[in-house]
């Protein structure tokens, strides 16, 4: 009796890891773009963010849009759902739908370092809630910044760095005047050299791109 009771056992707590790990598992994205692919993994602790940017992709809404506002050292954008074919002379940024996604701000678990997922919003006065646009996203390029330039920041915006923070703004590069104000729900684990070719496109006074950087398709690529 002892005996079959341990086999129950070992066996509910197999069941219980493999669903934890199933819960763990992170949804992959991947963006194939005029400049390079860029894969992209979705945090679970975001889910609202998640679940509409899934929801997004699968109904191929970004397939064709376009990079419309790129910034060297600091970030790309695009989702702007009037971008597709648009002329070079068309003001772009404001396209999107008719609803905004709740604040999943997850601060400092997840900061503004290089290569991180986060989604665009309108800004505060209109949007005190902070709540986040339902299609436009941007990518964390960022620069780098030394031991001095964050003692200053903390001591003039009253704000303290964790040590992850403080390594990676240095190391990896990043901008820190972004953090705890916008939703970052995923990070980039593979092509940030398209970003960075991206990123260092020739762009004009709106910061849109001279020449059309598209979004050929995104596809969810671990299920």
């Amino acid at each position: 009796m002892k005996k079959l009771f341990a086999i129950c056992l070992v066996a509910l707590s197999a069941l219980i890891s493999v669903h934890l790990q199933a819960q763990e598992v992170e949804t992959l994205v991947l963006i194939d773009t005029d400049m390079g692919k860029i894969k992209v993994k979705l945090f679970n602790d975001t889910p609202q963010h998640r679940d509409n940017f899934i929801k997004n992709v699968k109904e191929h809404l970004y397939d064709g849009l376009l990079f419309h506002r790129v910034i060297k050292q600091f970030m790309v954008q695009a989702g702007d759902i009037n971008s597709k074919d648009a002329p070079l002379e068309q003001h772009l940024g404001d396209g999107d739908l008719d609803y905004t996604i709740p604040a999943e701000i997850v601060y400092p678990k997840y900061f503004h370092k290089r290569g991180m997922f986060a989604a665009a919003r309108t800004g505060d006065e209109e949007n005190p809630e902070r709540a986040s646009s339902a299609t436009q996203f941007y990518i964390v390029t960022g620069k780098f910044f030394t031991e001095m330039e964050l003692d200053k920041m903390e001591e003039e915006q009253g704000i303290t760095f964790t040590p992850e923070q403080r390594q990676a703004y240095m190391l990896e590069g990043g901008t820190p005047h972004l953090d705890g104000k916008y939703t970052i729900f995923g990070e980039v684990v593979s092509g940030m050299k398209a970003v960075d070719k991206i990123q260092f496109t020739e762009t004009n006074a709106d910061d849109r791109p001279i020449k059309n950087i598209k979004i050929k398709s995104m596809k969810i690529v671990n299920k």
